[in-house]
């Protein structure tokens, strides 16, 4: 008989610039190290558990954060997760602002994504068998809901939506490019959503992302200029208030996501018609190694 802990979901912790070093720099548990077909994540996963909720924590940069954006092995890193057991994960990231109502130090559950990334392994699937997910949310509603109905529980200013321009990196945008962001409709630019987001649902799980503006990015110009010791020192200072929010956010999360037993979500169900291959074709070792991304869809075979 399956118990009601059981149906618990697992959940996975990503933490970024600040929050990565912070929260799980801290966080006592069990150091798992995790090899997968896509060569190890960034660091040793931390699997503790929160007042009864099983979390996996990773820090997305490595331990002392020596991965760049472009360097961060996502692949790994999702797989590890799913390898773990995690359904859910809760991710964070430092971001630019685009927008003056958007200022340093506040929060945004972001609801959309621009992908300029083109240096990265973006997709699990990229021999031997032929998936195309649907992205058009790239993050999941049931999540961000959550996130955005524990909001008020926290002391500081929650963005309930915003689009991410997820920039290549690692250099930071030109004050063309940083217009050129707005004039899209982007209202954060940041470097570590994608692929991460996308090899999420291709790993059918549910992901959300609470991002960190630090400072507005270089398109607005206005008022003295700071020195760079004293500009460094005030977006770490914006980084610093927005992780302690994001921190009580997330465990706000977590106790109210583990509440959610037993309900299914579309993203566990992200394959279900998106395997284009004529399964009879995909080989065995294609099979075996991805078996705890499509396994299930190939157990009659």
């Amino acid at each position: 008989m399956t118990s009601a802990r059981d149906k618990t979901p697992k959940i996975g912790i990503i933490g970024g610039t600040g929050l990565g070093d912070a929260l799980i720099g801290s966080e006592r548990g069990e150091r798992v190290e995790v090899d997968t077909p896509f060569g190890k994540p960034s660091s040793a996963l931390v699997s503790a558990n929160w007042n009864g909720v099983d979390v996996v924590f990773l820090n997305r940069h490595g331990d002392g954060h020596v991965y760049n954006p472009s360097a961060v092995p996502y692949r790994a890193n999702i797989f590890a997760l799913k390898t773990l057991g995690v359904s859910i994960i809760l991710a964070s990231g430092a971001t630019g602002s685009l927008r003056d109502e958007i200022e340093p130090g506040h929060l945004v559950i972001c609801d959309q994504v621009i992908d300029k990334t083109h240096r990265r392994e973006a997709t699990f699937f990229d021999s031997g068998i032929t998936v195309h997910v649907e992205m058009a949310d790239p993050f999941c509603e049931r999540a961000r809901k959550v996130l955005l109905e524990v909001s008020n529980k926290i002391r500081c200013e929650v963005h309930h939506s915003g689009t991410y321009v997820c920039m290549e990196g690692p250099q930071f945008s030109t004050w063309a490019e940083s217009n050129m962001h707005r004039a899209w409709g982007g209202d954060l630019i940041g470097m570590t959503v994608m692929p991460e987001a996308k090899l999420a649902r291709e790993a059918e799980m549910c992901y959300a992302l609470i991002a960190l503006p630090t400072d507005y990015d270089c398109w607005r110009r206005s008022g003295p200029v700071l020195d760079k010791g004293a500009l460094l020192k005030e977006i770490i200072g914006n980084l610093n208030k927005a992780t302690q929010a994001a921190t009580a956010l997330i465990r706000a999360a977590v106790a109210a996501l583990a509440d959610m037993r037993g309900e299914t979500c579309p993203c566990h169900q992200a394959l279900e018609l998106a395997i284009w291959s004529d399964k009879s074709k995909v080989a065995p070792e294609v099979v075996e190694r991805l078996d705890p991304l499509i396994g299930r869809y190939f157990a009659d075979r």
